[in-house]
């Protein structure tokens, strides 16, 4: 049995949760977030939790248990806590600034990149250095904050670039002078 799909998944209070037609929707009070449920998966809504289980032991039906138990924990905590991720902006002159649902960033090419959250996503720029990506949905945020980190990740050799805060860059050292 999965150590993690064979855990319920508890319910806090003031999240609604319903598993109707192979679909689980989760309520609470930062929003709405839905699931399809695979068919060989089935799922069990109690009062005060929300148990998975698996038609076989088949190898795909317990790698299913695992995934979708966690999905609905991530679900759970997301409506009611949400989620979020900070990201650094590390480098002479590289900085970024919110533009209406977006943010502006300024890194060292020749033109500024201008990059629009996707929906159930907030971008916020506390100041210059600092992005913080927060939502409901762990996928949605963790997605976006990879799309930014990538316009230019942390190099090795300075250190500059965007990067997750207390993410740890390797450096190298750079040429040295020959014989």
């Amino acid at each position: 049995m999965s150590r993690i799909g064979r855990l319920p998944v508890p319910i806090a209070n003031g999240v609604e949760v319903k598993h109707t037609n192979g679909t689980l929707s989760v309520k609470g009070p930062k929003g709405r977030l839905e699931l399809s449920v695979h068919p060989d998966i089935s799922v069990s809504v109690d009062a005060a939790e929300v148990r998975v289980d698996r038609a076989s032991d088949h190898k795909d039906h317990r790698a299913l248990h695992g995934l979708t138990r966690s999905l609905i924990a991530n679900m759970v905590s997301g409506v009611t806590q949400g989620f979020s991720k900070t990201l650094e902006i590390i480098g002479v002159g590289y900085r970024a600034d919110t533009k209406g649902a977006g943010i502006k960033l300024s890194l060292g090419f020749s033109h500024t990149i201008e990059y629009v959250a996707t929906d159930g996503v907030k971008l916020e720029c506390p100041n210059q250095t600092t992005i913080i990506v927060s939502g409901i949905d762990k996928q949605k945020v963790g997605q976006t904050a990879a799309e930014i980190r990538s316009f230019r990740p942390p190099e090795p050799y300075k250190g500059k670039g965007i990067r997750y805060q207390g993410e740890h860059v390797r450096r190298k050292a750079g040429k040295t002078a020959g014989a």
